[in-house]
């Protein structure tokens, strides 16, 4: 027999942090911990981590709602588990904590070189959205930090401003020393998709994250038949718990790429579904985290390094919060490692 219990965590910004979806200046987490009552010193935990604007299964009642599953925990392991498909917040955080209980409670999820600090994983350094400046600093900082992968938001500020963004970039750096992908979050729209995706073209890019907003299924498969620019499914991938389900929309859209974010599509299981789907295409991926704390981040990483992808993954270090979980990660020259 099990017992859990729940802990509400909120991150703070340090710097109001914008999206196309809004400026998020904090963000709520809750740490589950699970343990045995035969050996209540050994606990497991996890992250129950969302986004407002994004969390298929956010509403004002979310709290009660993980409150009343962690209370009854033992209705949540093994099989049980499944029951909580249509909430992949705790999903992962369940998912997560019986693993490291599982190991004895030390947050070492999947036993690695990565974990033992023998190697690390290649990741792209996040570009926020804000004013121009704001945004051409943060590149300058990336690119002296030894990032030779950047990802950039764009659809919040003026579109023309971006393209000068990126002609800056490419002006000093090419595509052979910088590899520069940008994130739309669903900003455009069907009628302007393709002009823009020809113009971000010009610069040499590796691909675009969602485009269109999700649920557009016909637009995004014509846009993705004839892009000049590859197109990464990121948001459409949400909500989608059925493995049959996952390879028909795959398999109707035809991108070229999707992006796995465990806190937003059912944790590892949910990932290593989407994964199966799109090998199975010949669609490439990689693995993004989701504003999760240090304690989310950490599994993530650690499950990420066992999937050996050679492409950078678009993990960070929590660092944007003034608050969050003290943890071993660090990145050097553009690589994630534990130190």
């Amino acid at each position: 027999m099990y017992k859990a219990s729940l802990e509400k965590y909120t991150l703070n910004f340090k710097r109001p942090s914008g999206t196309s979806r809004g400026v998020l200046t904090e963000k709520d987490s809750w740490f589950i911990r699970i343990w045995d009552k035969e050996d209540p010193k050994t606990v497991g935990i996890g992250e129950a981590s969302i986004i407002k604007t994004l969390s298929p299964e956010w509403s004002a009642d979310y709290e009660n709602f993980i409150t009343v599953i962690v209370e009854n925990i033992n209705d949540y392991v093994g099989d049980g588990l499944e029951k909580l498909r249509a909430y992949p917040s705790i999903y992962f955080a369940i998912e997560t904590a019986l693993i490291d209980l599982k190991n004895g409670g030390h947050q070492v999820l999947f036993r690695s070189p990565f974990t033992e600090n023998r190697s690390s994983i290649r990741i792209n350094g996040l570009i926020w959205m804000g004013e121009q400046d704001f945004m051409l600093n943060q590149i300058r900082e990336k690119l002296n930090q030894g990032f030779d992968c950047i990802k950039m938001k764009i659809g919040a500020i003026d579109f023309e401003k971006e393209l000068e963004l990126l002609a800056f970039i490419r002006q000093h750096y090419s595509a052979e020393e910088i590899e520069l992908r940008v994130d739309a979050n669903g900003a455009f729209l069907p009628e302007n998709a393709m002009e823009k995706l020809k113009e971000l073209a010009k610069f040499d890019l590796h691909s675009i994250e969602q485009p269109l907003k999700q649920g557009q299924i016909q637009a995004m498969t014509h846009l993705c038949a004839d892009t000049p620019l590859p197109i990464a499914l990121d948001e459409e991938l949400i909500g989608i718990t059925d493995p049959k389900k996952k390879t028909a929309l795959l398999n109707a859209i035809k991108p070229q790429y999707i992006i796995l974010k465990p806190s937003l599509i059912g944790g590892f299981k949910g990932s290593d579904e989407w994964i199966e789907a799109a090998e199975s295409l010949g669609i490439d991926w990689w693995i993004t985290s989701a504003l999760e704390s240090n304690i989310g981040l950490n599994a993530i990483a650690q499950y990420t390094y066992t999937k050996e992808n050679p492409l950078p993954q678009g993990l960070g270090t929590g660092q944007l919060y003034t608050n969050n979980i003290p943890s071993p990660l660090v990145i050097r020259e553009g690589m994630l490692m534990l130190d």
